[in-house]
This record gives structure tokens, C-alpha cells and sequence, in this order.
């Protein structure tokens, strides 16, 4: 592999450890790891001498990195459950976040738009779609299409439609974004150690079993036997495959999918308060451990270059990413579902989000903010 691939590899990787803990505490770590590489002295140079200067005069000082990263910035986050071993399956997008940092990338807002949101999807045609009003994660799996390629659906693809979708809805530009799929979450977890969570009402699992294995298929299908995992309400500490297992579950909960969203916000922003627990930011060797530890398993897109996304918003803490819950509703005709849409307060803090007023609009309704 050439050292321009493996330079590309570590940036789509870095990515995502980046956006999932929402560009907060991994970042800064990342940004340790080139600042060492900068400090090595000159060949030649004796230990402790300055590095010889051309000329009398001292250089002009280099800016840092992310000197020149500027807010508002928009992140978007996409969880893709691509069940590979299912022959024809396309990547959906299971779960959609953004994280919108502020003008002075001193705060973030983390929200989650609903997977079955009622949107108009744009012609694609690179997949060979003609576009239509469907489900939001649709768009993902559609994008994903190649013609004449069946079996190998292109996950930067989806996340392309799924992007300008996005951007559409909430009429805020994505400046970065990352794909991660289950497996690749899972993984992130178990590399950090777990997370400690507040479990805010009893779950119980669809998929797994307490050990962790999967519950069997029922017979004739239409869902699965055998002993549930169930997560009980109070603090808890979850591994990889808990973490997971928790953040998908929506059926048997209060308000369904919408308490699944809060319950993956949760998850991330739990992942930010464990990396700065762990001082990770300062400890690169650990944090090339959890990078190398992600795989395959994600999709880094972005505008600035990483290193200097992550410097500029590297001393973000945990305290400082606000947990937005968006309300909906279902939509339909008659008995017929065909989606979600948000209810007007949602649609709302959009619109004062892109306009610099989500302080100000949370302050007004403080039944949007998530407050463990």
C-alpha cells in the first residue's frame, strides 16, 4: 500500500472516532499524534539544539492547525445497518444525527432526525433513481445503488444522497460527516472500555439474549424466540455489544422511535465523558489502539481536512453538547402509514438553529433539551 493510501486510510478512520464522540474529545488526541511528529528534530540536529534557520531574521510563527476553521458547523452522523450476509440487502440509515457547533466552537447541539421522516428525495442519477417522497432512510439505500452491480451497493454513494437530503430538510450546509456501521460502533465502544450510562426506563431487547448471543428466529418468522436481554432502569456500565443492542430497541418503549433517538444520543455523548475520563486526548498511542481497532467498518466525508477540524474543536467538552429531542407524529392516509414528520416546535429550532437562536429557542422550550 502506498503511503498516500495509508495516509487516506488513517483520515477516513480518524474520522469517524472524531464525529462519534462529536468531534470532541478524540479530535485533540488526533491533533497530539501530528504535533509530535512536527517536533522531531532536524537529521543531523544534536538532542536539545535548535534546528538550523536559514537566515538571521526568525520565521514568521505557523499558524496552528485549524487556524482557519470557522463556525457555525453542521456534522453529520449516519448509523447503517448493512446485513451483508443477506443476499440483495442495501445500507439503510438507521440512524441519522447531526451536530450543529456554533459560530464560536464553544457549544454543540446533537439531534436526531427520525429514520421514517416523510422527505422529498431528489432524482440521483448515478444510482439510477428518478426520486420521489419517501422515508428518510431510504435515501441512503437508493443512493446506494450501482447499475449493473446488484450485489455491491456503494455506501459513499448513499451517504451522498443521504447528505444533500439532510441538508435540504433542515436548510443547514453539512460540513463533515461519517458512516459507521453496527459492527464499527460496537467496536468503538469495546476499544474505550465501555461506556457508563443512566438507563432512563426498563428495555427489553428484540435481538439479543443476557449472554449476549442472538435470539433464535421464531418459526414461520414474524420475530424470535428464546430468554431477552433486559436493560434495567439506573446507572449502568455497557459493553460493545450492550451498547448496541440498547441504542437499536424501540419497540415496548413509551414514545417508540423517538425515545430510541434519545437513548443514542445518550450513547454518544456517554462515549465523549469516558474518552475525557480516560485522558485520551493525551495519550496518542491509545488513541492509534481504538483507531486501528475500527476497521472497515466506516465512511469518514468531510470539507476541512481532519487535522484541523479536530484542533479547532478539540477542547470541546461533554458538558458543553446539548441533547436536542425533536417531537413527530405519524403520517398517513386513512389506516395507510407512510411516515413521520416533526411537529412545529421541531421544525422550529431548525430554523432558529440555522439562524444563530438555539440558545435563546431551548431557554423558550425547555422540554426539547435532554437532560441525562
Amino acid at each position: 500500500m502506498t503511503g498516500h493510501a495509508q495516509t487516506g486510510r488513517r483520515r477516513w478512520r480518524t474520522g469517524l472516532a472524531v464525529l462519534l464522540a462529536a468531534v470532541a474529545v478524540a479530535a485533540g488526541a488526533t491533533v497530539a499524534l501530528r504535533l509530535a511528529a512536527d517536533r522531531q528534530p532536524e537529521p543531523g540536529a544534536r538532542p536539545g539544539s535548535a534546528a538550523p534557520t536559514p537566515s538571521a531574521v526568525a520565521p514568521s510563527p505557523t499558524p496552528p492547525p485549524g487556524a482557519g476553521v470557522t463556525g457555525p458547523l453542521n456534522l453529520l452522523m449516519v448509523g447503517v445497518d448493512t446485513r451483508v450476509s443477506v443476499p440483495g440487502w442495501e445500507p439503510h440509515g438507521d440512524a441519522v444525527l447531526i451536530a450543529h457547533v456554533t459560530k464560536e466552537l464553544d457549544r454543540a447541539y446533537l439531534f436526531s432526525l427520525p429514520r421514517d421522516l416523510l422527505v422529498d428525495i431528489p432524482a440521483y442519477p448515478r444510482a439510477g433513481y428518478d426520486g420521489g417522497r419517501t422515508k428518510l432512510t431510504n435515501a441512503m439505500s437508493y443512493g446506494s445503488r450501482v447499475p449493473g452491480k446488484p450485489k455491491e451497493p456503494s455506501v459513499a454513494q448513499g451517504y451522498e444522497l443521504l447528505r444533500g437530503v439532510v441538508s435540504g430538510y433542515t436548510g443547514l450546509r453539512v460540513d463533515a460527516g461519517a458512516v459507521v456501521t453496527f459492527q464499527g460502533f460496537e467496536k468503538l465502544v469495546d476499544a474505550v472500555g465501555g461506556v457508563d450510562l443512566h438507563i432512563d426506563q426498563r428495555t427489553v431487547s428484540l435481538h439479543r439474549r443476557p449472554d449476549g448471543r442472538h435470539r433464535d428466529p421464531a418459526p414461520g418468522g414474524g420475530g424470535y424466540t428464546g430468554p431477552q436481554m433486559v436493560y434495567e432502569t439506573g446507572e449502568r456500565h455497557l459493553n460493545g455489544w450492550q451498547a448496541l443492542d440498547y441504542a437499536r430497541q424501540r419497540y415496548g418503549l413509551a414514545n417508540g422511535a423517538y425515545d430510541r433517538q434519545r437513548h443514542q444520543q445518550q450513547l454518544l455523548r456517554a462515549l465523549v465523558a469516558k474518552l475525557q475520563a480516560e485522558g485520551l486526548p493525551r495519550q496518542p498511542d491509545r488513541v492509534e489502539q481504538v483507531v486501528a481497532a475500527l476497521g472497515d467498518t466506516l465512511l469518514y466525508a468531510g470539507g476541512p481536512r481532519i487535522v484541523d477540524l479536530a484542533y479547532a474543536l478539540g477542547g470541546l467538552p461533554a458538558d458543553r453538547l446539548v441533547l436536542v429531542a425533536l417531537p413527530g407524529e405519524g403520517v398517513g392516509r386513512g389506516s395507510v402509514y407512510r411516515g413521520e414528520q416533526l411537529e412545529p416546535v421541531g421544525r422550529e429550532f431548525l430554523t432558529a438553529l440555522k439562524e444563530g437562536r438555539a440558545e435563546k429557542y431551548l431557554a423558550d422550550h425547555p422540554e426539547l433539551v435532554v437532560r441525562r
